[in-house]
């Protein structure tokens, strides 16, 4: 019998794709427990506090000590011991170009373990990043690596593991097909938030974002009510996963929109690309609700359509949609989640709009100004004063003793704004487009930016602020995002203080102190930071605090700590000898790790330095 040339075709290409599973599948093996049952801690592409998650947590029973397996023939090509971070951790260069991780280990294999225990020595240095040459530490699939534990800033004991591609982009561990890992247990949607992605548009009549709670139907979860639209929307949703038989919560890396059974916006994170990991910022809102929307800069390329504003939501005036958003694991477990939207032409007059306040003020959304103020009845125009020129534009819409208006900055940023001869001073000093090198200088405070600094465009507002006599400078908001370090310099003429432990800290909502450092140059200070908000200038001058738990001759081990700016570095010598020192932030604790067979005798002293430069010095004797 004699096959059409198509129907021949298609099944090579089913016998290739079978092929390529079976390989894939037989690729790597499982590093912990491998032919067993195991259980995730954590996926690929989980929301994590500024970043993606880049593998995935494999729980090691609770405890440390496990056997971890290179899940490939190849070498180390990159080693390091660490107190935070990944902490001590391997990575492994394979033939096929790829990569494997190995975080948060209690310690190496023996033998991997004195190779770098004479690089440390060699180096002097507690904690050491080493690059392997190709030929120096082959490893083999299967064998024994290292042994699994809580070091860096892991939360409880476990195993991260990561498979990189020949780009070193993070790929999900989870599409190679291991068999340990079961899950048959759909997503879960917990709510969902409407916003408005442009000066035109309205939830509910307001441009505001607002949140809904969810009911769960047969058919999946629903808002229950009709959201009413105006103009170009953006659906955020906030959900988790778990897998079978786990009580913890994990993220998922799949999200479609459906309108008329046809996709009209898809994501997936899978590849991550490590430069670009803070765009997590402009995938998530404040780093929780997934956008099901790509927002203009944003470098991600992992949607579909890979457009500006693609996912975003539109509906003509009276114009009903169902939008089914599926949330997908990487099993393919699915979940629906069922929006109602009432397109309309956006209201002037709500019908509930209330202001609990008689004062005007100004809300900051990226470069939309928006104008609360009282129902004035002397008119219902605000004059914008924009660089010499003068314009009026009539409110956005009003309700019983309140009124908005819009302004979009990218028109220009008002000196003042007149409402009713009420006169109102915005606080944005300047545009800064991203993507470009550019100096801000007011005469006192001086930014530098590179082409990279920016997520998107900035609308600077820099103020002064005195808190507890603490003087210090704003810029913007917290939840406004950058890219990599803004480089600030800031003049404080009046400042007559202790320069040598005076650095700039970030001020928390809660009063926390984030050390941020700075260096001095005769009144001014210059500093990076990756976070924008709140930073005041305080003084260290307190030493670190050293109190001994344990010296005999096979270990000293000491606990730290450091009431402001935190610890620095930390070294120790015996008999006059240099003497590794680890470090377990997590319980403020150093102890010693000298050479195999090295007895502890004589003089000890330990020197430990804030990042303030205060050094605090313990001697003592054995």
């Amino acid at each position: 019998m004699k096959l059409n040339r198509n129907i021949t075709t298609g099944i090579l290409l089913f016998l290739v794709a079978i092929s390529l599973s079976q390989n894939i599948k037989d690729l790597y093996l499982f590093p912990i427990k491998p032919g067993e049952q195991n259980f995730l801690a954590g996926n690929m592409g989980e929301i994590r506090p500024r970043h993606f998650h880049t593998g995935i947590d494999i729980k090691t029973e609770g405890r440390q000590g496990l056997p971890v397996y290179a899940a490939a023939n190849g070498h180390v090509y990159r080693m390091k011991i660490s107190s935070f971070g990944y902490g001590n951790v391997l990575y492994l260069r394979h033939i096929n170009g790829q990569a494997t991780v190995y975080a948060h280990l209690k310690e190496f294999e023996e033998g991997l373990a004195a190779y770098m225990k004479e690089k440390i020595y060699e180096t002097r240095k507690n904690e050491l990043e080493y690059f392997p040459e190709a030929d120096e530490l082959p490893v083999r699939k299967g064998e024994i690596i290292a042994y699994s534990g809580n070091t860096g800033s892991s939360g409880g004991p476990h195993l991260h593991f990561e498979i990189r591609d020949s780009l070193d982009r993070a790929i999900d561990p989870l599409h190679f097909g291991f068999t340990e890992i079961v899950d048959t247990t759909p997503p879960t949607a917990r709510r969902v938030a409407i916003t408005p992605l442009d000066a035109e548009s309205r939830v509910n009549g307001m441009h505001r974002r607002q949140e809904f709670s969810l009911v769960y139907r047969p058919e999946g979860f629903r808002v229950n009510q009709t959201i009413r639209i105006s103009g170009k929307v953006g659906i955020q949703v906030f959900a988790y996963d778990k897998l079978d038989g786990m009580y913890n919560l994990n993220g998922f890396p799949i999200f479609e929109t459906h309108h008329n059974n046809q996709i009209i916006f898809r994501s997936e994170v899978n590849p991550v690309n490590f430069e670009l990991g803070r765009f997590i910022f402009a995938h998530t809102y404040r780093n929780r609700y997934v956008r099901l929307y790509k927002t203009p800069n944003n470098l991600f390329n992992f949607y579909e359509p890979d457009t500006a504003f693609s996912g975003a939501i539109t509906a003509l005036p009276d114009e009903r949609k169902e939008i089914n958003v599926k949330l997908k694991d990487v099993y393919g477990n699915t979940t629906n989640l069922f929006l109602d939207f009432l397109g309309e032409e956006a209201p002037a007059l709500l019908r509930s709009y209330n202001y609990t306040s008689e004062n005007q003020s100004i809300e900051y959304k990226g470069n939309l100004m928006l104008i609360n103020t009282p129902n004035y009845k002397e008119g219902d125009l605000a004059r914008f004063y924009v660089h010499g020129y003068e314009m009026e534009i009539p409110y956005a819409y009003e309700g019983t003793n309140k009124r908005t208006y819009i302004w979009d900055m990218n028109n220009g940023i008002p000196d003042s704004i007149n409402v009713c001869s009420q006169v109102l001073v915005p606080e944005v000093n300047a545009k800064i487009p991203s993507g470009q090198q550019m100096n801000f200088n007011n005469g006192r405070v001086q930014l530098k930016l590179e082409d990279k600094t920016l997520l998107s465009d900035l609308f600077l507002r820099l103020g002064y602020i005195d808190h507890d006599n603490f003087k210090g400078i704003s810029i913007n908001d917290p939840y406004e995002y950058l890219w990599n370090p803004l480089e600030v310099t800031y003049e404080v003429p009046e400042f007559e203080g202790d320069k040598d432990h005076t650095q700039m800290y970030l001020l928390h909502a809660n009063g926390y102190k984030k050390f941020i450092g700075g260096d001095w140059n005769d009144r001014a200070i210059t500093f990076r930071t990756r976070e924008l908000g709140k930073f005041i200038l305080a003084t260290d001058s307190i030493p670190p605090r050293i109190r001994p738990i344990r010296i005999n001759r096979s270990q000293i081990r000491f606990s730290i700590a450091d009431d402001l700016s935190g610890i620095q570095d930390f070294d120790a010598w015996v008999d006059g000898q240099w003497i590794q020192l680890k470090y377990e932030h997590k319980y403020s604790v150093i102890w010693s790790d000298p050479p195999k067979g090295k007895v502890l005798e004589g003089e000890i002293m330990v020197k430990v330095r804030d990042k303030a430069n205060n050094e605090a010095i313990y001697r003592g004797n054995i």
